[in-house]
């Protein structure tokens, strides 16, 4: 059977570029793979087609030694077809790698070579709560916190090993750290399931630590939180988790700040709220009054005469601190205007007669109101 143009199995032009020409593989790679098709020879054929294609038209060499001589450039001394020099079994972890990269998007490796993958060592992450009120987040503090924890066992200063012995290769994988089993075309690896892909074993275990390597601890460790922290900041101390093991570094201890609410101040990131009510003499005729920031001081503020309920006054600066940063945000005050629930009998008699002299000049937005409605019920 006469082998097929190399360009036609991928589905590409003669002018196709290398990304073109590995996406082209990759997808065909996908669609035949011998694991995605048990049993169909006609799926493997196809396969194998595609990877030769692609081992000849991704090399530059080759690729222009086809374009010259077409499937002769590769055939051997007695003319035979079929994958003629490539020899599949070496070449096609190469070509999966350099598509795939490590094998990843099936999850195994080619009889051609194997990968040794030793666990990662490093020691566990931790994480601490802690909770702040919202002083300590506009001032910076710093709290001592207990937490347990696994350090390096002194006796065997991290090996597992019993003091003057040491570990030795895992029998069942060789000092890999996986272990193999063939799946038809395929070699599957997988971690070794009798040394947990650590590559050895330890036959004669610390006695203090059974081997592990580290042993449990209960920490005592101040911590400086800084200034400007909010509710959900993430603080990273570095080395402070669980010990690694076999020398592996210690991971790493992270604090969750919470910043509990404030009965005065509420807070949007950097910017500070609070609601100031004043009476409706002082809104209508102004005043001075003194108003309380974060940092524990007064501050004079000037309500200009007729202000309105709901009007927002802004202090730069009066804010809380921005993390890391040399700069602050903002208070905004929030005017309202309190009405009476109670009145003696000469407040009232006062407010009546202020009534009777309001005209429309004192309340132009009711006077507004008013009008748009009397042209609306027209309408």
């Amino acid at each position: 059977m006469a082998k097929r143009d190399y360009y036609d199995v991928l589905g590409i032009d003669r002018s196709a570029k290398k990304e073109e020409i590995k996406k082209s593989y990759r997808k065909l790679a996908l669609k035949y793979h011998p694991d995605k098709n048990k049993g169909n020879k006609e799926s493997e054929e196809k396969f194998k087609e595609a990877s030769e294609a692609y081992h000849v038209l991704s090399d530059d060499k080759r690729k222009a030694n086809y374009d010259q001589f077409g499937h002769a450039a590769f055939q051997g001394a007695g003319g035979q077809g079929g994958f003629g020099n490539f020899d599949f079994s070496s070449s096609f972890s190469d070509i999966f790698e350099d598509v795939f990269g490590d094998l990843g998007d099936f999850g195994f490796s080619t009889t051609g070579r194997s990968r040794r993958s030793r666990s990662n060592n490093r020691g566990s992450d931790l994480r601490y709560d802690i909770s702040i009120d919202l002083n300590d987040a506009f001032t910076g503090t710093e709290k001592k916190i207990n937490y347990t924890t696994y350090k390096k066992c002194k006796t065997c200063t991290g090996s597992g090993a019993k003091p003057g012995s040491k570990a030795s290769a895992c029998k069942s994988c060789n000092g890999q750290g996986r272990v193999r089993s063939n799946q038809g075309f395929f070699t599957i690896q997988q971690t070794c399931p009798q040394c947990g892909g650590e590559g050895e074993e330890i036959s004669n275990p610390c006695t203090i630590c059974s081997g592990i390597g580290k042993v449990q601890s209960n920490e005592t460790i101040s911590i400086k939180i800084p200034k400007g922290v909010d509710d959900g900041t993430r603080i990273r101390l570095a080395g402070k988790g669980e010990a690694g093991t076999k020398g592996g570094i210690n991971g790493d201890l992270y604090l969750f700040v919470s910043v509990e609410s404030h009965n005065l101040f509420k807070r949007s990131e950097e910017n500070l709220y609070y609601e100031l009510p004043i009476s409706i003499t002082d809104a209508a005729l102004g005043t001075t009054v003194e108003v309380p920031s974060i940092d524990g001081g007064k501050t004079k503020i000037k309500i200009p005469s007729g202000t309105q309920s709901g009007k927002q006054l802004r202090l730069k600066g009066k804010g809380m601190p921005i993390l890391r940063r040399n700069l602050s945000g903002d208070l905004y005050i929030r005017i309202i205007t309190e009405v009476p629930t109670y009145l003696t009998k000469r407040q009232k008699e006062l407010l009546s007669e202020f009534k009777n002299l309001e005209d429309s000049k004192s309340n132009p937005l009711i006077k507004s109101f008013f009008e748009k409605a009397k042209k609306f019920w027209k309408n």
